[in-house]
């Protein structure tokens, strides 16, 4: 006879969060100032200048709305090209924008879990504002993306960035985000706090590519606010190693007509442990929402892959797609769609499936001369593969060189 009990707390258990928790006093607090400020982004070194272009970011492309680059906690280069973004460290625009302190920690909490906490009394205590602050001015849409990376050049450093995003009434903002580590950093801690906000009738996509080390420590805490006739496209790109990661978005469609599509694709090898998810709340009637997840576990690592989707009136709409490959016997994935309806006259759906590499699809491939190894690369580098939508022609050709490049790099 089985024990429900036991059971129950077995799913609890698989449901729970992967990655150890994290001694924040094991990782060191670099000074703000410890890097030297650039006049140019080309006079970011060559190795380094290879590592940001592996995330997206081209020091060398003048199809670039504007650029950030923050190594540990110095913000050593942030200019706009465009007039019709902003672009400034997040402490620069508190101190040009007096109403910005009112976008402060309003859609992240900062008592969410130790890590946001962390990051607020940085801010608090020492006055330490690391990360950017973009604006899209009402009206304006800007086609190239505005690039910012992340970069962690020290060992055992934590690094923690509050970042703060505003797309005006009308205008569109397309952003890419890289983050990297150098090829000496064994251990590393990277905190991200993402704020965004997102006005009627204004479109933001928000592309990043993460390219740890495999013994660093990632904890993003991103959150959404839409309104009314508001777009919100999020793609999410993990090829790499790296120790854990949990990262789960969340978007609140608060005004009518709102609309969000988060996809993401994500490659586990060496042990690592990756818990990704998406959440959106539709509050409003007419929203939609649109969760894509692809997942590959390989060499021991674990997939925690999750997607949530909540509609709290009538007449929205959610769809949830959920699917993964494990490719070997000492690698999982569990995954956990859920939908959550909270009032009558509404639609949403889900599918989730995880399985293995197809036999018959492999003996095609060998069959017309690739080996058993190539053909397996093949079907997951088709499996991870993406549509773009919703972008202009050239930045969605460019996002897709950026997901070829990470699939190069498996």
């Amino acid at each position: 006879m089985r024990n429900v009990a036991q059971d129950a707390a077995k799913a609890k258990d698989k449901k729970a969060a992967l990655g150890t928790d994290i001694v924040i006093e094991n990782f060191s607090k670099e000074d703000i100032n410890a890097f030297d400020v650039l006049d140019d982004i080309k006079d970011v070194d060559k190795k380094t200048q290879k590592a940001f272009l592996k995330v997206g970011v081209d020091t060398n492309s003048e199809e670039r709305a504007g650029s950030f680059i923050q190594m540990d906690q110095s913000n050593i280069f942030s200019h706009a090209v465009s007039d019709s973004i902003e672009l400034m460290n997040l402490g620069v625009a508190l101190d040009k924008h007096s109403w910005l302190k009112d976008y402060m920690w309003n859609a992240v909490k900062p008592d969410v879990d130790k890590y946001t906490a962390q990051t607020a009394l940085r801010e608090a205590e020492d006055k330490e504002y690391s990360g950017y602050f973009v604006r899209a001015l009402p009206g304006h849409k800007e086609v190239f993306p505005v690039q910012a990376c992340m970069f962690i050049a020290d060992q055992d450093v934590m690094q923690t960035t509050h970042n703060i995003v505003i797309a005006e009434e009308n205008s569109e903002l397309h952003m890419i985000t890289g983050c990297a580590t150098g090829d000496d950093i064994s251990s590393a801690l990277h905190v991200g706090i993402s704020e965004i906000y997102i006005k009627p009738g204004a479109k933001v996509t928000f592309t990043m590519v993460h390219n740890w080390a495999e013994q660093v420590e990632v904890r993003p805490r991103t959150a959404v606010v839409q309104e009314k006739n508001s777009t919100y496209i999020n793609n999410y790109i993990l090829t790499s190693p790296v120790k854990s990661i949990q990262s789960y978005p969340t978007t609140q469609c608060n005004g009518e007509g709102a609309r969000a599509l988060f996809q993401s694709i994500q490659s586990g090898t060496k042990e690592s442990l990756i818990d990704m998810g998406s959440r959106a709340i539709l509050n409003a009637p007419g929203t939609s929402a649109e969760i894509v997840s692809r997942s590959v576990a390989n060499d021991q690592s674990r997939i925690l892959s999750r997607g949530h989707l909540v509609g709290n009136v009538p007449d929205v709409k959610g769809h949830l797609e959920c699917h993964g490959l494990v490719l070997d016997d000492e690698s999982s994935i569990y995954a956990v769609p859920e939908l959550e309806a909270n009032a009558a006259n509404l639609e949403m759906s889900h599918e989730a499936a995880v399985g293995q590499i197809d036999e018959d699809e492999i003996y095609y491939l060998t069959s017309r001369g690739l080996t058993e190894e190539q053909a397996a690369s093949m079907i997951v580098r088709g499996f991870l593969s993406m549509d773009i939508v919703g972008l202009p022609d050239e930045l969605a050709s460019e996002t897709q060189k950026m997901i070829d490049m990470s699939l190069e790099g498996m």
